[in-house]
């Protein structure tokens, strides 16, 4: 048992850190069993949500997160046809701001004769 205060807070934090990871990797679990027993487009939204939110958090890192969403749409397009639904963001387009253009101040500049 940890004798120091600091180690003993260490040591709560861990236990709340393992507990919160344990329910995300639940439902991770939990979404893809559903995914794999009944591959709709549903499912396989949920299941990417889960990945994408592990990641967001930290359990698992993004490249994992992305190659095991992918793998869950290979497995959606060879079974009987479900149209997979990807989490892909449309590119849209950015009206062009007109600059404004500031005017700059003029300023003299000061030139300094050398005595001779």
């Amino acid at each position: 048992m940890p004798i120091i205060k600091s180690a003993k807070k260490a040591a709560r934090q861990a236990v709340k850190r393992t507990a919160k990871n344990q329910q995300i990797k639940k439902f991770i679990k939990n979404a893809l069993k559903a995914f794999k027993a009944n591959p709709t487009a549903e499912n396989l939204s949920k299941a990417q949500s889960e990945y994408d939110k592990a990641a967001k958090k930290g359990l698992i890192k993004k490249n994992t997160a992305s190659r095991r969403k992918a793998s869950l749409v290979k497995i959606a397009k060879t079974s009987n046809g479900v149209k997979a639904e990807t989490t892909t963001k449309k590119a849209t387009a950015k009206k062009a701001t007109a600059k404004k253009t500031v005017a700059k101040k003029t300023t003299a500049k000061k030139t300094t004769k050398k005595a001779a």
